[in-house]
Order: C-alpha cells, then sequence, then structure tokens
C-alpha cells in the first residue's frame, strides 16, 4: 500500500508518500481499496498541530471503496462498496484495514467519488443544522464561506427545511457560487457585512450563523445575530478564534454560542448507520448534490493541503489513489 504520512507538524511539506505492508484483516476488521479519498479543512489542523496527534500519524478521516478481505466475525462481503468519515486517522492511502462497524454501505445511488466528497461534508452539516441548530422553516441563517464544500451543502441543506439562507463569500465569483445553490441573499465578505445582513433582515438580523471560517468572522458574526440568537463556530479556515470576553454575549443581545465537532453528535455505529444513512439518502436522492471541482492523485496530496489553506478551492475535492 501507498500511504500520506507525517512525522512534524508544519505546512504542507511535511506531508510524505510512504510505502507499507496491509496485513491481514483482524477480527471484526475489514481490509478496504480506497477508490477515493476526502479533503478536507480538519486534516490541515491535523497536520499542523492545532488538533495535536501523536506522531508519526497518517491523514485523513474520510474515504470510499471496495472491500477486499474480511476478518472474523464480519458479514460484510468482498466487493461491497462502502464509505466512512469517522476516521480513525489515515484515509490518505490506497489500502487499509478498519473495523467493519465504522463503515456504511453505499447505495447504487452515491458514487465512491461523491461519498468520499460528500459524507464529512454531509454529516457535518447534518449535525450542525438538525441536531445542533435545529433550524426551522422560515429561519434566517447567515452562512460564511458558503462557496466551499460545507458551506455549499448548507445553503442547499437549509433550503431544502425552508429557511432564509444569507450567503457570504470572499469574492463575487464565490458569491455568485453561493447563490447558484439556492441562497436567498449574497453578500462579499467584508467590515460591512453585519451592516447588510441587518438591512436584509429589516434591522432584526439573523436567527442563526453557522460560521466555519473563525477568526476573520466572528465579531461579525455576533453583529448580525437577532437578540437570543445563536452563533455555532465549527471551523477555522482563517485560524482560532481565540480568548472570548464571555460578557461580550449579553452586550449584544443575550446571545448564544458553541463550538460544536462532529465527533460529538456522532458517537458509535448507530449514528453512523442513522444520521450518515441520512446524509446518503439526502444525496442519493438529489436534495442535495457533492459538486466536485478539484481531483488531485493521492501523491500530490501537499498540494492539494496549500490550494486548499490559500482559499483557492471550490466545492469539494478529491484524492484518487
Amino acid at each position: 500500500m501507498s500511504a500520506i504520512t507525517f512525522a512534524a507538524v508544519g505546512g504542507p511539506d511535511v506531508l510524505e508518500l510512504v510505502e507499507n505492508e496491509v496485513p491481514a484483516p483482524g477480527p471484526g476488521e475489514i481490509r478496504l481499496r480506497h477508490t477515493a479519498i476526502g479533503l478536507n479543512f480538519i486534516d490541515t489542523y491535523h497536520r499542523t498541530g492545532l488538533y495535536p496527534l501523536p506522531l508519526p500519524s497518517g491523514v485523513g478521516l474520510e474515504a470510499a471503496g471496495v472491500v477486499e478481505a474480511v476478518g472474523a466475525g464480519v458479514t460484510l462481503q468482498p466487493g461491497t462498496r462502502v464509505g466512512y468519515c469517522w476516521g480513525p486517522i489515515g484515509a490518505y492511502a490506497t489500502h487499509r484495514n478498519i473495523a467493519a462497524d465504522r463503515v456504511v454501505v453505499l447505495p447504487d445511488s452515491v458514487s465512491d467519488e461523491a461519498a468520499a466528497a460528500g459524507m464529512l461534508k454531509g454529516c457535518t452539516t447534518e449535525f450542525l443544522i438538525e441536531r445542533c441548530a435545529r433550524v426551522q422553516a422560515g429561519q434566517w441563517v447567515l452562512v460564511p464561506a458558503a462557496a466551499g464544500g460545507v458551506g455549499q451543502l448548507l445553503v442547499k441543506w437549509l433550503k431544502a427545511i425552508g429557511a432564509h439562507v444569507i450567503a457570504v463569500a470572499g469574492t463575487p465569483d464565490k458569491v455568485a457560487i453561493a447563490m447558484g445553490h439556492g441562497a436567498d441573499h449574497g453578500l462579499v465578505q467584508d467590515e460591512t457585512m453585519a451592516t447588510q445582513v441587518r438591512a436584509l433582515t429589516g434591522g432584526r438580523g439573523v436567527d442563526v450563523v453557522l460560521d466555519g471560517v473563525g477568526k476573520a468572522t466572528f465579531d461579525m458574526s455576533l453583529d448580525s445575530l437577532a437578540r437570543r440568537g445563536l452563533l455555532v463556530s465549527f471551523g477555522n479556515a482563517s485560524g482560532p478564534v481565540g480568548p472570548v470576553d464571555f460578557g461580550i454575549l449579553a452586550r449584544k443581545g443575550s446571545l448564544f454560542t458553541t463550538r460544536a465537532t462532529m465527533f460529538d453528535y456522532y458517537l458509535g455505529p448507530d449514528d453512523y448507520r442513522n444520521h450518515g444513512g441520512r446524509v446518503l439518502e439526502m444525496i442519493g436522492s438529489g436534495a442535495i448534490t457533492v459538486n466536485i471541482d478539484q481531483r488531485y492523485a493521492l501523491k500530490d496530496a501537499a498540494q492539494a493541503h496549500r490550494d486548499l489553506e490559500s482559499r483557492r478551492t471550490t466545492g469539494s475535492t478529491v484524492l484518487i489513489p
């Protein structure tokens, strides 16, 4: 097998392609041949040490592929198409052994690439909207970085349940992408964002902000909220928010905020099957679509990280083994 690993934290250049043997799967495990691997911002957080890992480490939480062999006690059959997005770390590889209860069988309506590009982003979208913010039809929701992979799915899912969506992106071209996925209003990210949000909502502000940008939009996101509104911070694309004066929530309207992570909402096989299954249903039915705008060879993972961190990518990206 070939795999991407890193022995020290740092920039994309720390990523190295290595060759290893894959042992026979143990009890409860399957050997999986990856056909497509998902690229996600959390992969860069692991590589830089923002989310520390024991070193040396593999990279990647999400992939799709075909079962090649099974260990004792496994009912999955070789040849079955499966996907996962809950780790463990090590998806940037041509093959791997993984516990059988950490994968879900892919329906015929979902391609390997769509699963690899869309499961982690889709599961993030699902928990943010349906179980964290509990968005209801008719509510106003602000989505920074709306042209990115998660941003596009947030816009589509929110519109599917009847919310009003204000999409924010860094350039007019990216705003146009978000608008093309159904957003009601689009804004270019600048220091007037909160003022423009107030104007669009008749001075009230939005009920919910789903913010994966982090430091660069935190203050503007708070200023965009209605009284008793909710800010869900779920990413650090511009860097972590850092220390916060808790009293600011009172001064800006008795606001609520949370720093949410998918891994507190997907806790085991039941969640994988039930909530992950809902995501696959949404993709398979066409209610949400996964736009794969970039493909890189696995060996070019470092360049994929450079492009992702410099915000040169749109939509979703896959690595091809």
